[in-house]
């Protein structure tokens, strides 16, 4: 199946609003080679497969040298975590649509009624295009990948540097119910869901344990990530009354007896 559609070079440079400026492939062979499934062509110089692994690691140092450089205080394996959003499948995925890189693709017949394998296979295009722009300009093409990506995830990392101070439910509900010999458990309850867009949803459940209750359930959320769904959870056990009251309130009377018993002693 033959699926394009050749937008004007203005159009596709500018993209969808709000997004940085696409930089441009200035090998023409290059170009389709990016936007030609490898199940079409026996020749791997005309598909984009060899172009995808070269863009991958592309993409890889550079999301790793912006993290690296944003967040200086954070471990190495919350380096990795960060990274890991940017450069998933699901967001090269997310990006290649709303460039509209989805509507060039010349792709096997089916593939747009498989949602897991059309998600990774714009993910793919999208890491082509990368090594693309790099390759068609051996002086400047790095660093206008460079640039480029930066900008586009820069508001991914701008979430992620406020979110410390916008969920703030699961500490709240830490400091409300939890105790020496209690516990709570953020758990999947379903598994992520994946939009056509590429946008994955995924949802949490908190669950308590402790002062004879054994994983009774609180609450679910459900977020864009597992940050977001576990802190949607622990809204809806904050509201979840009479129960977390009473769990409050066995806290509060544990608290005291101890505190008697260590004045007695």
């Amino acid at each position: 199946m033959h699926r394009e559609n050749l937008l004007d070079a203005s159009g596709i440079l500018e993209g969808e609003s709000g997004l940085p400026v696409l930089p441009p492939i200035l090998d023409e062979g290059l170009q389709k080679a990016v936007f030609t499934h490898p199940g079409l062509s026996n020749n791997n110089k005309t598909t984009y497969d060899r172009l995808e692994i070269l863009g991958d690691a592309y993409i890889e140092l550079i999301a790793t040298k912006l993290v690296w450089d944003r967040f200086q205080d954070i471990p190495s394996g919350r380096i990795s975590q960060i990274r890991e959003l940017l450069v998933k499948n699901e967001t090269l995925s997310e990006y290649a649509t709303k460039y509209g890189l989805d509507r060039r693709a010349s792709v096997p017949q089916g593939y747009l009624d498989q949602p897991k394998r059309w998600t990774k296979t714009k993910g793919d295009i999208f890491e082509a295009y990368v090594a693309a722009v790099i390759l068609s300009n051996p002086a400047q093409g790095f660093k206008l990948a460079e640039s480029w990506l930066t900008q586009l995830w820069l508001p991914k990392l701008t979430e992620l540097g406020t979110q410390k101070s916008t969920l703030q439910a699961k500490e709240a509900l830490s400091k409300k119910v939890m105790a020496k010999g209690v516990k709570l458990d953020y758990i999947d309850e379903l598994p992520p869901v994946t939009s056509k867009g590429g946008m994955q949803t995924f949802f949490i459940g908190v669950y308590f344990t402790g002062w004879g209750w054994n994983r009774r359930h609180l609450g679910s959320g459900q977020g864009r990530n597992k940050a977001i769904a576990g802190d949607e959870a622990a809204k809806q056990a904050l509201r979840n009354n009479p129960l977390i009251d009473e769990i409050a309130e066995k806290k509060r009377l544990l608290g005291t007896e101890t505190k008697t018993k260590s004045m007695v002693d």
